[in-house]
């Protein structure tokens, strides 16, 4: 327990750009009209791969019209 309380600060920081990464790449998924492949994989992509995936889909995802 007493590690967990020391390591707070330091995971809590990386815990909340993950959630907020997730939310705003699924909300840009469901909003996009196309993407570089396949909708269903980059959802899969963005919620198992946890910080790496919705950067992914961004970065590579996202197709620019």
């Amino acid at each position: 327990m007493d590690t967990l309380v020391r390591f707070l600060p330091i995971i809590a920081p990386i815990l909340i750009i993950q959630l907020i990464l997730l939310i705003v790449s699924i909300i840009d998924l469901v909003k996009i009209e196309r993407t570089n492949g396949p909708k269903w994989l980059w959802a899969l992509i963005i919620l198992f791969i946890n910080i790496i995936g919705p950067i992914l889909y961004f970065v590579i995802g996202r197709r620019s019209n």
